[in-house]
């Protein structure tokens, strides 16, 4: 191809770009009309009750291999406490927004203030909140706010206990995406949730898991092989 045809190629690519995404000078209007014309018949809300979706979002996260506790709001720190010693370790890692009162006596706690790499990798489990859990798919939501950690938090321990609120949890994916767009319920014992969309999201579907083409099943190649979740039942 010579240089004339490859620079028209190229030269009408863009053109074709700049149609799509509107770059005039009113494009941004534009493009903002022409997204909300579109046609939405997809399911945008859910019509499960609350105990029904709660219990949903509890099978899905046991179908995959993560072991639930259901706790009141009252009974959280004791519920941590007893899934931290059931778990037989006792070096934890946790987000610098964690609530103290989670920190029970008698672990090690790392607060992660900019832990090195390797100071994560050798601890046996985090502690976290979360963002959001949608039922449908049984997916954990991490923002990575200050009570959720940096990624590297949630991805380097073997052990991730994971708590999170009936209040949190909602039936579909659109209906997560409608609670970016509004502050989330705030909780004082979280701390400052981070609002609107987020720069980076986490989702948990379960301990990692991967197959190879023989179908055999390996733990923990790109994350936690044993995932802990508390619910929080502050729906009730």
């Amino acid at each position: 191809m010579s240089t004339a045809a490859s620079s028209a190629s190229r030269q009408q690519i863009l053109d074709r770009i700049r149609a799509a995404t509107r770059t005039s000078s009113n494009g941004s209007a534009q493009f903002v009309e022409d997204h909300a014309a579109l046609p939405r018949n997809y399911v945008r809300s859910g019509k499960l009750t609350t105990e029904a979706r709660i219990a949903l979002m509890i099978e899905r996260l046991r179908e995959y291999d993560a072991e639930v506790l259901e706790s009141t709001p009252e009974n959280l720190v004791a519920s941590i406490r007893a899934q931290l010693a059931a778990s037989g370790k006792r070096t934890f890692v946790l987000p610098q927004g964690l609530p103290v009162d989670w920190l029970v006596s008698g672990f090690d706690w790392k607060v992660d203030n900019g832990l090195a790499t390797a100071d994560i990798e050798q601890a046996e489990g985090v502690v976290s909140a979360a963002f959001c859990g949608v039922a449908d798919s049984g997916t954990i939501v991490l923002h990575h706010s200050p009570t959720e950690g940096r990624r590297v938090l949630t991805l380097l321990p073997d052990w991730h206990l994971c708590i999170l609120r009936g209040s949190q949890v909602v039936e579909t994916l659109p209906e997560y995406f409608d609670r970016c767009k509004r502050p989330p319920a705030f909780h004082p014992s979280d701390g400052d949730l981070s609002l609107g969309t987020p720069a980076l999201v986490t989702w948990i579907s379960g301990p990692s898991a991967t197959a190879d083409i023989e179908m055999t099943r390996i733990k923990g190649v790109h994350g936690p092989r044993f995932l802990h979740v508390i619910m929080v039942r502050d729906d009730i």
